[in-house]
């Protein structure tokens, strides 16, 4: 018999989609915050961003030579908010 009571596994490719799914709706929230929200306090608190960045990253191997980035991670209280929703919208698909 089935434990239905039990949760599903935690895989680390659904949390990193989780993530990533929830910067995109985040990052959606924030331009709708832009465009939406006359200029006040609290559109300033959900669109303000703070941002890593990474590179660039440089690689040659003699035969092909290749350049990424730079990367840059920008987050802010509408990306949290985001990925909550996915989250709770992935977990209710199982």
């Amino acid at each position: 018999m089935a434990d239905l009571g039990r949760r599903p596994e935690r895989s680390p490719k659904r949390i990193v989609l989780v993530i990533a799914g929830g910067f995109i709706l985040g990052a959606l929230l924030t331009e709708l915050m832009t465009i939406t929200l006359p200029p006040s306090a609290a559109r300033q608190f959900f669109i303000t961003t703070v941002a890593a960045s990474l590179g660039p990253l440089s690689v040659d191997l003699n035969v092909i030579a290749l350049t990424i980035g730079p990367l840059i991670l920008r987050a802010n209280f509408l990306s949290l908010v985001g990925i909550l929703l996915v989250a709770w919208f992935a977990r209710s698909l199982l």
